[in-house]
């Protein structure tokens, strides 16, 4: 018998029993149906976070840093070894410890190593105000621009190199410093303030100290045009960062030395990027972070802090895919009974059919082309339903977490398809013991079951 003959009399069978086969095919459906929506979620999930390593991140730069445990995680469960020549930083918690610096000499020396072209001390500073006048002053952070994150501009626009003196204002500052657009922000002064950390200190020491006294003599205020307005972006590490403003590396870089001008931390930083020559060449820019490593720093790529995020995507995407399979699994002793039962109401026919000359072989194939096309079926209802609801649900969840254009759930084509193939053959190993039994009915004794 032709293999093609044995499927078409498969979905005749099938089509017979049309009740007891799509209350098979839903049992698998509901399994199939949480496996898609875990693909399309984790498909979605690692798209964002490689959209916000994109927009935070140059792929062609390093991350150095010279506390060996800066990038690993460090036994919480003794304490530190005090050193004074260490700084310390708040962790996740709360909690404080103590880590090495960079300072320039450091610098230097990551920049004389082949294949960097030059370094970049990660500086960020933290303002003791922003305003401008007739309106209240606001906390803020200022950070150094990198022309690499392309921010969407609102308004304005921003030069290869920004000169001192100006500023790329958030979106987030507008309506608070009194803007009644993006628009009417550009060529506008605002005046950033920072306070010598020298001062902050005297005021723990010297508690009566008036704040009028520190501000005049420890503190610095400075006047900045804004030459662009950047749109909030979904892409974000977090919250905070949505909120900072940009200047260029030398007006930061010199806030920050007035900040820290006195004090243990002066012109000290935590990290800083390697940028290296030609580095999307994934060869070299190895090599450079390999040279840097057997200087004793602590080194971590784009595609480590990638690896890093989408750690945490993984493991949840394991235990959902966990409690899929289970379903299905549960879902294919539906398919090997319902072939049993079909094996059992079909025995004359099957009777007949080695008595006209069928195989033995064929009526096996038979009964397992019946149990595949059961979880082709199944795959394909369960795969049709999540697709269908993660597409029409996903701006409504884009909109509640804030993702911008990004989606929460991507569904991939080639995932979809294989996962449909896959169930199919398990389906048809599933209906292996009954298609065995079919096989090895005697002909005449099954002709004379009633």
């Amino acid at each position: 018998m032709r293999f093609s003959d044995i499927i078409k009399r498969s979905l005749r069978n099938l089509l017979t029993s049309k009740a007891r086969t799509i209350l098979t095919a839903l049992a698998i459906a509901v399994g199939t149906f949480a496996l898609t929506l875990t693909l399309g979620a984790s498909n979605g999930a690692k798209d964002y976070a490689n959209n916000i390593i994109k927009s935070n991140f140059d792929p062609t730069e390093l991350i150095v840093a010279k506390d060996k445990n800066l990038f690993s995680q460090q036994d919480a469960s003794k304490p530190q070894v005090y050193n004074p020549s260490f700084g310390s930083v708040t962790t996740f918690g709360g909690g404080s410890r103590q880590v090495e610096y960079l300072n320039n000499a450091d610098i230097a020396k990551i920049a004389s190593t082949p294949g960097v072209s030059s370094v970049q001390p990660n500086i960020t500073v933290s303002l003791q105000y922003v305003t401008r006048d007739g309106q209240k002053k606001y906390i803020g952070t200022l950070a150094t621009y990198n022309s690499y994150q392309k921010p969407t501009l609102l308004a304005g626009s921003i030069p290869d190199n920004i000169p001192n003196g100006q500023v790329i204002l958030p979106q987030g500052f507008l309506s608070s410093l009194g803007f009644s657009s993006a628009s009417s922000a550009i060529g506008q002064n605002i005046r950033l303030s920072v306070q010598n950390n020298t001062s902050l200190n005297s005021a723990l020491i010297n508690p009566f100290a008036t704040s009028a006294t520190q501000d005049s003599s420890k503190s610095q205020e400075s006047v900045f045009k804004i030459i662009a307005v950047s749109e909030t972006p979904s892409t974000s590490i977090s919250a905070q960062t949505s909120l900072y403003m940009y200047s260029n590396l030398n007006v930061v870089e010199s806030l920050n030395n007035y900040i820290y001008s006195g004090t243990s931390s002066y012109q000290k930083y935590l990290e800083a990027y390697a940028k290296v020559t030609d580095g999307s060449n994934a060869s070299k820019l190895n090599k450079a972070q390999a040279l840097i490593k057997k200087e004793g720093y602590s080194v971590q790529s784009v595609v480590d802090t990638e690896k890093l995020i989408t750690q945490f995507i993984s493991v949840i995407e394991g235990i959902v895919t966990l409690f899929g399979l289970i379903a299905i699994i549960a879902s294919l002793f539906g398919v090997v009974n319902t072939m049993y039962i079909s094996v059992l109401q079909r025995t004359r026919e099957i009777g007949l059919m080695k008595a006209l000359g069928m195989h033995r072989k064929d009526i096996s194939w038979l009964f397992r082309i019946e149990a595949g096309l059961i979880g082709l079926f199944g795959g394909m209802i369960g795969s049709a339903l999540a697709i269908g609801i993660g597409t029409a649900l996903n701006p409504f969840i884009s909109n509640k977490l804030s993702l911008g254009t990004s989606k929460l759930l991507i569904f991939k084509a080639s995932q979809i398809v294989i996962l449909i193939i896959v169930l199919a053959v398990i389906a048809v190993f599933a209906g292996l013991l009954p298609a065995r039994k079919a096989a090895k009915l005697d002909p005449i004794e099954a002709l004379r079951t009633e």
